[in-house]
C-alpha cells in the first residue's frame, strides 16, 4: 500500500533540515519610535510623551534665556567698566600728548620767562601719557592694532621729551637752534605720535562698539522658545480641560504661570536695559568723541599759534598757486574743526548741564579768534613783540581764550561722562538677576508641568 507523499515547503534558500533565518535586526532609533509609536495608542502613553514635550521646552527656555542674558549682562557690564573707560584712556593719551606739545611751545615762546605753572603743565601731560600707555598695553590682546600703536607710543614718547629738552637748552642760551629743535619735536608728534595715539583710540572705540552690539540685540531664539512654550501648556490645558471637564490642572497652570512671568521679566528687562544702553551712546558715546575731538582740535590749534611765532615764517606750505605760512594755516583748520565739533556738541547735549559750558566754549573760541587776528596783522607786518604779547601776554591774550576754551570742554566732557555712567549703570541693572532667575523658574516650571502630568496619569493606576 503506497502512503501519499507528505511535501512541506521550505523558505527560499533553506535546505532540508535547515531553521529558517533570522529577520534583520531593526537600528535602534527605529525600535525606538516602535515603542514610541505604540505608547501613543494608550492615554497613558500620550500623556507621558506630552509631559516629556512640555518639560523639554520649558528646560530649553530657561536654559537659552538664561545663556542669551547672562551673555548680554557681561558685554553690558564691560561696556561700562572695561571698553569705555579704555576708549576714554586712549583720549586722554591722545588729549595729554597734543597738551604737552602745546605747553612745550609755550614754554618756549615765553623763554626765559617760562612759569613753573607751565612747566608743571607740560611734566603732567608726559607722566599722564606714560600711565595711560602703562594701562592701555595692560589691557591690549597680544599682536593686535593696538599693542603696535602702544609700542610705537612707548619709543617715541622719550624720543619726543629729549628733543624738547634739547630746544629748550639751546632757547635759554639765546641759540636759534632752538627753534628747529622744537619744529623737530612738533613734527614727530603731529606726523607719528598723534597718528599712532589715534589709532589706538579708534581701536578701542571699535571695541567699545562690538560690546554695545553685544549687549543690546534681542534675545529672539529665548523670546520664541518661551511663546512656543506657553503655547504648549495652552495645548495641554484644553486638551485636559476637554477629556476631564476640570477647569484647571494645577501643575499645568503653575507652570505656565512661572513661563509667563520669565517671558515678561525677559522682555521687560531687556527692553529697559537697551533703552539705558542706547541712551548711555547717544547721550553719553557719541557726545564725548565728539567733545574729545573738538578739544584735541583746540589743542592742536594753540599748538600751530605758538608754533607760527617760533618759527617766525620759517615754514610755508602751498596751496594751489598762493604760498601760505604752515602753522597759521593748520591753525585755521583746527579753529575750523573746533567750531564744528562745539556745533555738534550744543546738538547733542540734551540738558542745560550739558550745554552750557559748550555754549560758553563757542564764545571763547569766538574771542579767541579776533584775538588771533590782530596778533597775526602784527606778526605779518613785523612788530614780533606786539604778536607776542597778544598771544601769551599777560592781559588780553589769546592765552585766556584757549584756556577759557579748554575748561569748559573739560566741564562738558566731565557732565558726558557722568551721563554716560549712569544711563550704562541703569541699562546693566536692568538685567541683574535675570540669568539665574530664569534659570530657576524654568526648573519651577518644568515640575510643574510634569507634576500636572503625574497626577492626571495616577488616575490610571
Amino acid at each position: 500500500m503506497t502512503h501519499p507523499s507528505i511535501s512541506s515547503a521550505a523558505p527560499p534558500g533553506a535546505g532540508p533540515g535547515l531553521p529558517a533565518p533570522a529577520p534583520p535586526r531593526r537600528t535602534a532609533f527605529a525600535e525606538g519610535v516602535e515603542r514610541l509609536r505604540a505608547a501613543a495608542t494608550t492615554e497613558p502613553g500620550r500623556l507621558r510623551l506630552i509631559g516629556a514635550v512640555l518639560a523639554a521646552l520649558i528646560v530649553a527656555f530657561g536654559a537659552v534665556t538664561a545663556w542669551q542674558m547672562a551673555d548680554r549682562a557681561a558685554a553690558a557690564d564691560d561696556v561700562l567698566h572695561r571698553s569705555q573707560p579704555l576708549s576714554s584712556g586712549a583720549a586722554d593719551i591722545y588729549r595729554s600728548l597734543a597738551d604737552a606739545n602745546t605747553a612745550a611751545s609755550s614754554g618756549f615762546l615765553a623763554g626765559g620767562q617760562e612759569t613753573k605753572a607751565s612747566q608743571d603743565t607740560y611734566e603732567a601731560d608726559i607722566r599722564n601719557a606714560a600711565a595711560g600707555l602703562v594701562n592701555a598695553a595692560a589691557n591690549s590682546e597680544p599682536g593686535s592694532p593696538a599693542e603696535a600703536a602702544i609700542s610705537k607710543l612707548n619709543k617715541l614718547l622719550p624720543e619726543y621729551k629729549g628733543l624738547v629738552e634739547r630746544a629748550r637748552v639751546y632757547n635759554r642760551q639765546g641759540y636759534p637752534v632752538g627753534g628747529a629743535y622744537l619744529r623737530y619735536a612738533n613734527d614727530k608728534m603731529q606726523d607719528e605720535m598723534l597718528p599712532a595715539a589715534k589709532e589706538l583710540y579708534e581701536k578701542e572705540n571699535t571695541r567699545l562698539a562690538s560690546d554695545y552690539s553685544g549687549a543690546t540685540p534681542y534675545p529672539w531664539a529665548a523670546i520664541v522658545l518661551g511663546l512656543l512654550a506657553l503655547a504648549a501648556l495652552a495645548w495641554a490645558q484644553l486638551r485636559h480641560y476637554r477629556r476631564t471637564n476640570r477647569l484647571l490642572n494645577h501643575g499645568l497652570v503653575a507652570a505656565s504661570a512661572a513661563t509667563v512671568i520669565t517671558l515678561l521679566w525677559l522682555v521687560v528687562g531687556h527692553t529697559l536695559a537697551r533703552a539705558g544702553l542706547d541712551g548711555s551712546y547717544d547721550h553719553g558715546v557719541r557726545s564725548l568723541n565728539v567733545l574729545h575731538d573738538a578739544r584735541i582740535a583746540s589743542l592742536n590749534a594753540r599748538g600751530n599759534e605758538n608754533l607760527s611765532l617760533v618759527a617766525r615764517g620759517a615754514e610755508t606750505i602751498k596751496v594751489g598757486n598762493e604760498s601760505y605760512d604752515a602753522y597759521y594755516y593748520d591753525f585755521d583748520k583746527d579753529m575750523t574743526a573746533l567750531g564744528k565739533g562745539l556745533a555738534q556738541a550744543a546738538r547733542l547735549a540734551d540738558d542745560t548741564a550739558g550745554s552750557k559750558p559748550v555754549v560758553a566754549a563757542q564764545g571763547n573760541m569766538k574771542v579767541w579768534k579776533d584775538r588771533h587776528a590782530d596778533a597775526r596783522k602784527d606778526d605779518e607786518n613785523g612788530d614780533y613783540e606786539a604778536a607776542l604779547a597778544k598771544v601769551i601776554g599777560p592781559k588780553d591774550a589769546t592765552a585766556e581764550c584757549f584756556d577759557s576754551v579748554d575748561n569748559n570742554l573739560k566741564a562738558a566732557l566731565a557732565q558726558e561722562e557722568h551721563e554716560f555712567r549712569q544711563r550704562a549703570t541703569d541699562g546693566r541693572d536692568a538685567m541683574t538677576g535675570l540669568p539665574i532667575g530664569a534659570a530657576m523658574l524654568g526648573v519651577a516650571a518644568a515640575s510643574g508641568a510634569l507634576f500636572g502630568i503625574g497626577r492626571r496619569l495616577s488616575e490610571y493606576r
